[in-house]
């Protein structure tokens, strides 16, 4: 069957009444180059098509050892923040961490106390600014309140490059500062001792991919060369920095930054040891109470079972419960710990749940003239919405509508604080930077990258600021594609649907942002539908024109419109898995999108 390069497919909603302010959805196939160089080297046709569709021209290019990570040589300043604290080592300097309240800044601030302390240091310890009473990055406040412990040196990790106030109170107390962030720079840079960021002016290290636990992992590698040159390691073991990549596989999979090569190195080799059981027990204990195989993790494992619970710490409460659960080395600790993040991740679903539903009601009232569709931005904002729910609420919602959303909740002095989540196209961060500079005093701060951003402004601002962000959104989206589209990497054949060959795509990646996991679609006939808990479809389908029996199930679907014993055929988006019930495995389709055929 050819299927034309643009095809429309309606997204699975549980909300029919948003059916006109909802974006339909079209297939877009990859386009596939040469696969003979990957197919002579013996790899599989269909994972050959898979990697030319995302760039891989030789097998070579798969090759994730250890040993083609780049160079912490390359990376801006590394060498000068390994100098600095190497040291801060040989003199015994107070080192605090300043971290960040997400998983990427909570993996950060697991990995370089770990480390700072198996390298000697005898008095490091970390501070995560609540995100409700101090904000984000390294504040004025935070400073001051670092400062009750007396420190020489501060490390920031997953933040900072934007802390122009935060580094001026600590240079004003006596305090170094090391800034380590992956955040574009603004136009002003902090005046830190040393700044280290892939994506700071004049670094020209090749991976802007880098996340906050990466770009501290570069740091240790640096930091370990020059502790080797000073011979720190003839009276003490020299430390395994391979020991850290689990949470280095952690952070870059959670923040959901690029996975380029050099991250995928990282990744792969995290997964490698958490799959072997060598990796720390708060990782082990986090995947037991998300009911997630140890021996079989793959990335999405750690994107939507792991970082979910972590992040719920920091959302909710304090995010010392997630570092704290990662620092762990008790097994029966770490069991406790994860526990707890795994309730405050259930009480985190009833709030988001909540919020949703009144953000949809807002969006089911727009008035919209019959065949308009939804702006090209929106922004979102209730009283009452909890402020460490609204990133995840964005997001929600620039996925239903396909275009860059805000969301605000009120702050705790009368601010309001927004979450920004973008589409391809749309660099969210300088949207936001441009709207600041044409109204002076409309942002309070702000802060992020091309996909993601954190602002404030005034409560009184909130309508200007509105009308303004849409205003700037529509000068940068005539190019842009305001319809979602589906990446599908074609269609399969009756003798592709092989759980040998669902086994290997699992753990061909890993999958992730810029390189994921791999869709595939096609009509198909249903020979039963049922459903199954309160609103996902199970389904048992037939390729058309074959008689091979398939399990498959799409979550989350409208049960009004579903099951429909009227549908004979379906078209369907859906990524290839394997299913292990009760000893046994199968391979079973994970419906994407769904459209009656």
């Amino acid at each position: 069957m050819t299927w034309p390069q643009y095809r429309p497919l309606s997204a699975l909603t549980s909300r029919p009444d948003l059916a006109d302010h909802t974006v339909q959805k079209i297939i877009r196939r990859r386009q596939v180059t040469a696969t003979a160089p990957l197919t002579d080297a013996g790899i599989h046709p269909l994972l050959a098509r898979v990697y030319s569709a995302r760039g891989v021209a030789s097998s070579a290019l798969l090759d994730l050892a250890l040993e083609h990570l780049l160079p912490p040589t390359q990376l801006l300043h590394a060498d000068r923040a390994a100098t600095l604290l190497a040291d801060a080592l040989a003199t015994d300097k107070r080192i605090v961490v300043i971290g960040d309240f997400d998983a990427d800044g909570a993996t950060s601030t697991a990995l370089v106390v770990s480390a700072l302390r198996a390298f000697g240091a005898r008095h490091v310890d970390y501070l995560v600014p609540n995100r409700f009473e101090y904000g984000y990055g390294l504040t004025p406040e935070i400073v001051a309140l670092a400062a009750s412990d007396n420190p020489d040196l501060i490390i920031t990790v997953d933040n900072g490059i934007s802390s122009i106030e935060g580094v001026a109170a600590a240079n004003s107390l006596g305090i170094t500062t090391l800034i380590t962030d992956h955040h574009l720079a603004g136009r002003e840079l902090p005046q830190a001792q040393v700044i280290v960021n892939p994506n700071q002016p004049g670094c020209d290290f090749p991976s802007k991919a880098l996340a906050g636990v990466g770009v501290i992992f570069y740091i240790m590698l640096a930091l370990r060369a020059e502790l080797r040159a000073r011979d720190w390691f003839a009276q003490r073991p020299e430390v395994n920095l391979a020991q850290y990549l689990d949470l280095v596989a952690l952070g870059t999979v959670a923040d959901v930054v690029p996975l380029d090569r050099n991250n995928r190195i990282m990744v792969a080799e995290g997964l490698r040891r958490i799959r072997s059981g060598h990796c720390r027990p708060g990782i082990l204990a986090l995947l037991e109470v998300a009911s997630r195989q140890r021996a079989s993790v793959v990335a999405s494992d750690l994107g939507f079972a792991v970082a979910p619970r972590i992040n719920a710490a920091g959302r909710l409460e304090d995010m010392s419960i997630g570092i704290e659960c990662l620092l762990s080395e008790d097994m029966a600790d770490a069991r406790s710990r994860a526990t707890r993040l795994h309730q405050l991740n259930q009480d985190r679903r009833v709030i988001e749940q909540g919020m949703q539903d009144q953000a949809l009601d807002i969006l089911a009232k727009l008035s919209l003239a019959e065949g308009d569709s939804a702006p090209v931005a929106m922004t979102l904002y209730q009283s009452g919405w909890h402020q460490g729910v609204i990133g995840i609420l964005a997001s929600r919602i620039k996925d239903r509508l396909h275009r860059p959303t805000i969301v605000f909740a009120d702050g705790d002095t009368g601010e309001l604080k927004g979450s920004a989540r973008s589409i391809p196209g749309i660099h969210i961060r300088d949207i936001l930077d441009a709207v600041a500079t044409r109204h002076p005093g409309l942002v309070t701060r702000f802060g992020g990258h091309a996909m993601a951003a954190g602002l404030t402004l005034p409560h009184a601002g909130y309508e200007a600021f509105a009308a303004a962000f849409v205003e700037e959104v529509e000068r940068h989206a005539e190019d842009v594609h305001l319809q979602a589209v589906i990446e599908s990497d074609g269609e399969l054949s009756a003798q592709e649907f092989q759980l040998a060959l669902a086994t290997e795509l699992r753990f061909a990646g890993p999958w992730g942002q810029h390189f994921p996991e791999p869709v595939f679609d096609g009509r198909f006939t249903v020979v039963s539908q049922r459903l199954v808990g309160e609103k996902h479809l199970k389904l048992v389908l037939t390729p058309v024109g074959s008689d091979t029996l398939l399990d498959g199930i799409a979550f989350n679907i409208d049960p009004g419109a579903w099951p429909n014993p009227a549908v004979a055929e379906v078209e369907i988006a859906y990524r290839l898995d394997v299913n292990e019930f009760r000893g046994q495995r199968s391979v079973q389709l994970m419906v994407e999108h769904l459209v009656a055929g």
